[in-house]
Protein backbone atom coordinates (compact mmCIF):
# COMPACT_ATOMS: atom_id res chain seq x y z
CA UNK A 1 0.00 0.00 0.00
CA UNK A 2 2.61 2.34 1.25
CA UNK A 3 4.45 1.72 -2.47
CA UNK A 4 1.13 2.64 -4.55
CA UNK A 5 0.71 5.56 -2.57
CA UNK A 6 4.42 6.74 -3.22
CA UNK A 7 3.42 6.10 -6.91
CA UNK A 8 0.51 8.01 -6.97
CA UNK A 9 2.47 10.97 -5.22
CA UNK A 10 5.32 10.40 -7.98
CA UNK A 11 2.54 11.11 -10.70
CA UNK A 12 0.82 13.74 -9.04
CA UNK A 13 4.10 15.71 -9.08
CA UNK A 14 4.89 15.21 -12.56
CA UNK A 15 1.57 15.81 -13.68
CA UNK A 16 1.68 19.26 -11.85
CA UNK A 17 5.04 19.97 -13.49
CA UNK A 18 3.83 19.07 -16.62
CA UNK A 19 0.75 21.40 -16.18
CA UNK A 20 3.02 24.25 -14.71
CA UNK A 21 2.14 26.99 -16.78
CA UNK A 22 4.80 28.51 -19.26
CA UNK A 23 6.23 31.87 -17.67
CA UNK A 24 6.74 34.51 -20.66
CA UNK A 25 9.84 36.64 -20.81
CA UNK A 26 10.14 40.50 -19.71
CA UNK A 27 8.68 41.69 -23.52
CA UNK A 28 5.51 39.13 -23.32
CA UNK A 29 7.00 36.03 -25.69
CA UNK A 30 6.51 32.48 -25.37
CA UNK A 31 9.17 30.42 -25.66
CA UNK A 32 7.32 27.29 -26.76
CA UNK A 33 5.93 29.57 -29.40
CA UNK A 34 9.39 29.51 -31.22
CA UNK A 35 10.34 26.05 -30.72
CA UNK A 36 9.58 24.10 -34.63
CA UNK A 37 11.61 22.64 -37.07
CA UNK A 38 12.03 24.86 -40.92
CA UNK A 39 14.00 22.60 -43.53
CA UNK A 40 14.67 19.76 -41.08
CA UNK A 41 16.17 22.27 -38.91
CA UNK A 42 15.36 23.22 -35.21
CA UNK A 43 14.24 26.54 -34.02
CA UNK A 44 14.27 28.44 -30.54
CA UNK A 45 14.14 31.43 -28.56
CA UNK A 46 17.18 32.45 -26.80
CA UNK A 47 17.00 34.92 -23.74
CA UNK A 48 19.97 37.42 -23.21
CA UNK A 49 19.51 39.67 -19.72
CA UNK A 50 21.96 41.76 -18.14
CA UNK A 51 22.76 43.39 -15.14
CA UNK A 52 20.09 46.02 -15.26
CA UNK A 53 17.31 43.74 -16.18
CA UNK A 54 17.83 44.71 -19.81
CA UNK A 55 16.42 41.69 -21.78
CA UNK A 56 16.87 40.69 -25.71
CA UNK A 57 15.27 37.70 -27.11
CA UNK A 58 16.53 36.32 -30.23
CA UNK A 59 15.54 33.22 -32.66
CA UNK A 60 17.71 31.21 -34.46
CA UNK A 61 15.19 31.74 -37.42
CA UNK A 62 17.19 34.45 -39.79
CA UNK A 63 19.57 35.25 -36.41
CA UNK A 64 16.76 37.54 -35.62
CA UNK A 65 16.45 40.25 -32.80
CA UNK A 66 12.84 39.82 -31.56
CA UNK A 67 12.32 41.73 -28.94
CA UNK A 68 14.74 44.32 -26.99
CA UNK A 69 13.50 45.29 -23.39
CA UNK A 70 14.75 48.75 -22.22
CA UNK A 71 14.11 51.49 -19.76
CA UNK A 72 12.43 54.60 -20.70
CA UNK A 73 13.12 58.23 -19.12
CA UNK A 74 10.56 57.01 -16.33
CA UNK A 75 12.28 53.82 -16.04
CA UNK A 76 9.44 51.75 -17.59
CA UNK A 77 10.60 48.67 -19.58
CA UNK A 78 10.02 49.29 -23.44
CA UNK A 79 10.35 47.11 -26.10
CA UNK A 80 12.16 48.66 -29.00
CA UNK A 81 11.86 46.29 -31.65
CA UNK A 82 9.03 45.39 -34.21
CA UNK A 83 8.66 41.74 -34.66
CA UNK A 84 6.25 38.93 -34.56
CA UNK A 85 5.51 36.84 -31.50
CA UNK A 86 6.08 33.05 -32.98
CA UNK A 87 7.99 31.15 -35.76
CA UNK A 88 5.17 30.49 -38.24
CA UNK A 89 4.87 33.77 -38.85
CA UNK A 90 8.33 35.03 -39.44
CA UNK A 91 8.37 32.08 -41.87
CA UNK A 92 5.42 32.67 -43.60
CA UNK A 93 5.49 36.15 -43.91
CA UNK A 94 7.95 37.87 -46.57
CA UNK A 95 10.02 40.01 -44.00
CA UNK A 96 13.07 41.35 -42.59
CA UNK A 97 12.35 41.90 -38.88
CA UNK A 98 15.48 42.04 -36.64
CA UNK A 99 16.91 39.81 -39.23
CA UNK A 100 21.03 39.30 -40.21
CA UNK A 101 21.12 39.74 -43.66
CA UNK A 102 23.48 38.21 -46.32
CA UNK A 103 24.91 37.08 -48.15
CA UNK A 104 24.84 40.58 -49.33
CA UNK A 105 22.84 43.26 -47.42
CA UNK A 106 20.93 45.60 -49.84
CA UNK A 107 21.43 46.11 -53.54
CA UNK A 108 23.13 44.76 -56.10
CA UNK A 109 21.98 46.09 -60.03
CA UNK A 110 20.00 43.67 -62.14
CA UNK A 111 20.98 41.02 -59.81
CA UNK A 112 24.71 40.40 -61.79
CA UNK A 113 28.28 41.41 -60.82
CA UNK A 114 31.36 40.29 -62.14
CA UNK A 115 34.03 38.37 -60.26
CA UNK A 116 37.43 37.59 -61.39
CA UNK A 117 36.42 37.53 -65.01
CA UNK A 118 33.36 35.20 -63.89
CA UNK A 119 29.48 36.97 -64.48
CA UNK A 120 27.39 35.49 -61.35
CA UNK A 121 23.63 35.73 -61.62
CA UNK A 122 21.68 36.09 -58.44
CA UNK A 123 17.52 36.29 -57.72
CA UNK A 124 15.98 39.29 -59.20
CA UNK A 125 13.42 40.42 -56.12
CA UNK A 126 13.10 44.26 -55.76
CA UNK A 127 12.47 46.02 -59.21
CA UNK A 128 14.75 43.73 -61.00
CA UNK A 129 17.74 43.81 -58.83
CA UNK A 130 19.25 41.46 -56.08
CA UNK A 131 18.09 43.05 -52.63
CA UNK A 132 19.65 41.40 -48.99
CA UNK A 133 20.56 38.24 -51.17
CA UNK A 134 17.45 37.49 -52.43
CA UNK A 135 14.06 35.99 -51.06
CA UNK A 136 16.32 33.11 -49.52
CA UNK A 137 18.66 35.01 -47.81
CA UNK A 138 20.41 34.53 -44.32
CA UNK A 139 16.62 36.57 -43.23
CA UNK A 140 14.76 32.35 -44.10
CA UNK A 141 17.90 30.07 -42.71
CA UNK A 142 18.12 28.29 -39.46
CA UNK A 143 21.48 29.21 -38.00
CA UNK A 144 23.08 26.79 -35.80
CA UNK A 145 22.50 28.31 -32.01
CA UNK A 146 25.00 28.25 -28.92
CA UNK A 147 24.31 30.43 -25.67
CA UNK A 148 27.59 31.30 -24.44
CA UNK A 149 26.08 32.57 -21.38
CA UNK A 150 23.43 34.72 -20.06
CA UNK A 151 24.43 38.06 -22.58
CA UNK A 152 25.90 36.27 -25.15
CA UNK A 153 24.35 34.21 -28.22
CA UNK A 154 26.83 32.78 -30.70
CA UNK A 155 24.96 31.97 -34.10
CA UNK A 156 26.72 29.86 -36.91
CA UNK A 157 25.95 29.23 -40.76
CA UNK A 158 27.52 27.50 -43.64
CA UNK A 159 26.16 28.83 -46.77
CA UNK A 160 27.09 26.78 -49.80
CA UNK A 161 28.89 27.78 -52.84
CA UNK A 162 26.23 28.57 -55.87
CA UNK A 163 23.42 29.32 -52.77
CA UNK A 164 21.31 32.65 -54.41
CA UNK A 165 23.93 32.45 -57.07
CA UNK A 166 27.12 33.60 -54.84
CA UNK A 167 30.13 31.58 -55.32
CA UNK A 168 32.07 30.38 -52.50
CA UNK A 169 31.45 28.40 -49.73
CA UNK A 170 31.39 30.82 -46.85
CA UNK A 171 31.16 30.14 -43.15
CA UNK A 172 30.11 32.33 -40.88
CA UNK A 173 29.73 33.16 -37.14
CA UNK A 174 27.57 36.12 -35.39
CA UNK A 175 27.84 37.04 -31.93
CA UNK A 176 24.88 38.65 -30.16
CA UNK A 177 26.11 40.34 -26.77
CA UNK A 178 24.07 41.84 -24.24
CA UNK A 179 26.47 44.15 -22.80
CA UNK A 180 26.30 46.15 -19.18
CA UNK A 181 25.76 49.70 -20.48
CA UNK A 182 23.00 48.50 -22.28
CA UNK A 183 24.00 48.00 -25.92
CA UNK A 184 23.85 44.95 -28.39
CA UNK A 185 27.06 44.67 -29.59
CA UNK A 186 26.95 42.25 -32.93
CA UNK A 187 30.06 40.90 -33.73
CA UNK A 188 30.30 39.15 -37.56
CA UNK A 189 32.98 36.91 -39.09
CA UNK A 190 33.56 34.91 -42.14
CA UNK A 191 35.78 33.11 -44.21
CA UNK A 192 35.41 31.51 -47.96
CA UNK A 193 37.12 29.20 -50.49
CA UNK A 194 36.24 31.04 -53.45
CA UNK A 195 36.26 34.57 -53.97
CA UNK A 196 33.03 36.72 -52.69
CA UNK A 197 31.75 39.13 -52.09
CA UNK A 198 30.59 39.43 -48.93
CA UNK A 199 28.02 42.38 -46.86
CA UNK A 200 26.58 40.97 -43.96
CA UNK A 201 24.12 43.47 -41.51
CA UNK A 202 21.12 43.48 -39.40
CA UNK A 203 17.63 44.87 -39.85
CA UNK A 204 16.17 45.53 -36.80
CA UNK A 205 12.95 47.86 -37.11
CA UNK A 206 13.28 50.08 -34.25
CA UNK A 207 10.85 52.73 -32.63
CA UNK A 208 12.08 53.76 -29.35
CA UNK A 209 8.40 54.98 -28.36
CA UNK A 210 7.86 51.01 -27.63
CA UNK A 211 4.55 51.75 -29.18
CA UNK A 212 2.91 51.58 -32.87
CA UNK A 213 3.33 55.22 -33.98
CA UNK A 214 5.16 56.66 -36.18
CA UNK A 215 8.60 57.58 -36.39
CA UNK A 216 8.32 60.37 -37.84
CA UNK A 217 8.56 62.55 -34.52
CA UNK A 218 12.05 60.91 -33.37
CA UNK A 219 14.96 62.99 -33.99
CA UNK A 220 17.70 61.76 -36.22
CA UNK A 221 21.64 62.59 -36.41
CA UNK A 222 24.20 60.75 -38.89
CA UNK A 223 28.02 61.67 -38.73
CA UNK A 224 28.48 61.72 -42.54
CA UNK A 225 29.61 64.65 -44.78
CA UNK A 226 28.64 62.79 -47.87
CA UNK A 227 26.01 59.84 -49.18
CA UNK A 228 25.09 57.53 -51.89
CA UNK A 229 22.92 58.98 -54.21
CA UNK A 230 20.26 56.48 -56.14
CA UNK A 231 18.67 56.47 -59.78
CA UNK A 232 14.73 55.68 -59.62
CA UNK A 233 15.27 51.94 -58.49
CA UNK A 234 17.28 52.80 -55.68
CA UNK A 235 20.21 51.95 -57.33
CA UNK A 236 23.98 53.67 -56.72
CA UNK A 237 24.79 56.37 -58.92
CA UNK A 238 27.97 56.24 -58.33
CA UNK A 239 28.22 59.53 -57.15
CA UNK A 240 29.40 61.13 -53.84
CA UNK A 241 27.72 64.38 -53.39
CA UNK A 242 28.54 66.22 -50.23
CA UNK A 243 24.80 66.55 -47.53
CA UNK A 244 25.19 70.80 -47.46
CA UNK A 245 22.32 72.39 -48.34
CA UNK A 246 20.38 69.24 -48.70
CA UNK A 247 17.69 67.61 -46.54
CA UNK A 248 20.38 64.91 -46.32
CA UNK A 249 22.15 66.99 -44.15
CA UNK A 250 21.41 65.20 -40.82
CA UNK A 251 25.02 65.73 -39.12
CA UNK A 252 23.14 68.75 -36.86
CA UNK A 253 19.60 66.24 -35.07
CA UNK A 254 16.78 66.87 -37.19
CA UNK A 255 13.15 65.44 -36.81
CA UNK A 256 12.60 63.25 -38.84
CA UNK A 257 9.09 64.12 -40.49
CA UNK A 258 10.25 68.00 -41.21
CA UNK A 259 11.69 67.08 -44.18
CA UNK A 260 10.70 63.72 -44.84
CA UNK A 261 8.15 64.64 -47.47
CA UNK A 262 10.21 67.49 -49.21
CA UNK A 263 10.14 67.70 -52.90
CA UNK A 264 13.97 66.93 -53.34
CA UNK A 265 15.07 64.38 -56.05
CA UNK A 266 16.38 61.57 -53.56
CA UNK A 267 13.61 62.09 -51.53
CA UNK A 268 11.28 61.60 -53.99
CA UNK A 269 12.76 58.32 -55.15
CA UNK A 270 13.02 57.25 -51.74
CA UNK A 271 9.88 58.27 -50.54
CA UNK A 272 11.36 59.35 -48.02
CA UNK A 273 14.80 58.43 -46.49
CA UNK A 274 16.21 54.89 -47.94
CA UNK A 275 19.46 55.73 -48.56
CA UNK A 276 23.41 54.89 -47.30
CA UNK A 277 25.48 57.82 -45.85
CA UNK A 278 29.27 57.66 -46.15
CA UNK A 279 30.79 58.22 -42.14
CA UNK A 280 33.09 60.22 -41.21
CA UNK A 281 33.96 57.72 -38.63
CA UNK A 282 36.69 55.70 -41.14
CA UNK A 283 36.22 52.83 -39.14
CA UNK A 284 36.49 53.67 -36.21
CA UNK A 285 34.00 51.88 -34.07
CA UNK A 286 34.11 54.02 -30.81
CA UNK A 287 33.07 56.88 -33.23
CA UNK A 288 29.39 57.80 -32.91
CA UNK A 289 27.85 56.98 -36.48
CA UNK A 290 24.04 57.63 -36.22
CA UNK A 291 21.60 58.29 -33.34
CA UNK A 292 17.75 58.46 -32.83
CA UNK A 293 15.79 59.84 -30.27
CA UNK A 294 12.27 59.68 -29.56
CA UNK A 295 11.30 62.81 -27.21
CA UNK A 296 8.22 61.03 -25.85
CA UNK A 297 9.74 58.11 -24.25
CA UNK A 298 13.53 59.58 -23.66
CA UNK A 299 15.00 56.29 -25.14
CA UNK A 300 17.80 57.31 -27.75
CA UNK A 301 19.62 54.61 -29.84
CA UNK A 302 23.57 55.07 -30.71
CA UNK A 303 25.14 53.22 -33.32
CA UNK A 304 28.79 52.62 -33.90
CA UNK A 305 30.53 50.80 -36.71
CA UNK A 306 33.70 49.56 -38.39
CA UNK A 307 31.76 49.68 -41.66
CA UNK A 308 31.59 52.52 -43.99
CA UNK A 309 28.54 53.34 -44.00
CA UNK A 310 25.21 53.25 -42.61
CA UNK A 311 21.57 52.88 -44.49
CA UNK A 312 18.89 54.70 -42.68
CA UNK A 313 15.16 53.61 -43.79
CA UNK A 314 12.45 55.40 -42.37
CA UNK A 315 9.93 52.49 -42.98
CA UNK A 316 8.45 54.17 -46.49
CA UNK A 317 7.32 50.70 -47.59
CA UNK A 318 5.82 49.44 -44.77
CA UNK A 319 2.03 48.71 -44.82
CA UNK A 320 -0.21 47.53 -42.14
CA UNK A 321 1.14 44.29 -40.60
CA UNK A 322 0.02 42.62 -37.41
CA UNK A 323 3.03 42.29 -35.35
CA UNK A 324 3.73 40.84 -31.92
CA UNK A 325 0.87 40.84 -29.02
CA UNK A 326 -1.37 41.96 -30.94
CA UNK A 327 0.32 45.15 -32.21
CA UNK A 328 -0.55 46.91 -35.49
CA UNK A 329 2.88 48.19 -37.59
CA UNK A 330 1.32 51.03 -39.87
CA UNK A 331 3.54 53.33 -42.72
CA UNK A 332 6.49 54.63 -41.26
CA UNK A 333 6.21 52.83 -37.61
CA UNK A 334 9.88 52.32 -37.11
CA UNK A 335 13.37 53.05 -38.77
CA UNK A 336 16.28 51.10 -39.41
CA UNK A 337 20.32 51.83 -39.40
CA UNK A 338 21.92 48.73 -41.16
CA UNK A 339 25.70 49.17 -40.78
CA UNK A 340 27.19 48.48 -44.01
CA UNK A 341 29.48 48.62 -46.90
CA UNK A 342 27.85 50.73 -49.96
CA UNK A 343 24.79 48.98 -52.27
CA UNK A 344 25.77 47.78 -55.30
CA UNK A 345 29.79 47.78 -54.58
CA UNK A 346 30.13 44.75 -56.45
CA UNK A 347 29.58 46.93 -59.49
CA UNK A 348 31.19 50.18 -58.62
CA UNK A 349 34.71 50.27 -58.72
CA UNK A 350 35.63 53.51 -56.45
CA UNK A 351 33.16 52.17 -53.66
CA UNK A 352 35.64 50.18 -50.72
CA UNK A 353 35.70 46.88 -51.78
CA UNK A 354 33.14 43.95 -50.47
CA UNK A 355 35.63 41.35 -52.33
CA UNK A 356 37.07 39.02 -49.45
CA UNK A 357 39.11 35.64 -50.91
CA UNK A 358 40.41 32.43 -49.35
CA UNK A 359 42.62 33.08 -46.21
CA UNK A 360 40.94 36.26 -45.71
CA UNK A 361 38.57 36.71 -42.71
CA UNK A 362 35.48 38.84 -43.08
CA UNK A 363 35.21 41.32 -39.94
CA UNK A 364 31.92 43.54 -39.56
CA UNK A 365 30.66 45.27 -35.95
CA UNK A 366 27.69 46.94 -35.04
CA UNK A 367 27.14 48.26 -31.96
CA UNK A 368 23.39 49.46 -30.90
CA UNK A 369 23.44 51.14 -27.95
CA UNK A 370 20.32 52.34 -25.90
CA UNK A 371 20.45 54.93 -23.55
CA UNK A 372 18.11 57.67 -21.84
CA UNK A 373 17.70 60.86 -22.19
CA UNK A 374 16.21 63.54 -19.54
Amino acid sequence: MKKLFMAVMAMAVLLSCTEKKEEATLSGLMKTNFVSEVEGKPTALYVLKNMNGVEACITNYGGRLVSLMVPDRNGKMTDVVLGYDNIAQYVNTDGNYGALIGRYGNRIAQGKFTLDGTEYTLPQNNNGHCLHGGPKGYHTRVWDAKQLNDQALELTYLSPDGEAGFPGNVTIKVVYTLTNDNAIDIAYEATTDKSTVINLTNHSYFNLSGTTASIVDHVISINADTYTPVDDLLIPTGELPSVEGTPMDLRNPIVIGDHINDDFDQLVKGKGYDHNWVLNANGNINTLAAKAVCPKSGISLEVYTNEPGVQFYSGNFMTEDKGKLGATYNHRGALCLETQHYPDTPNQPNFPTTTVNPGETYKSRCIYKLTVEK
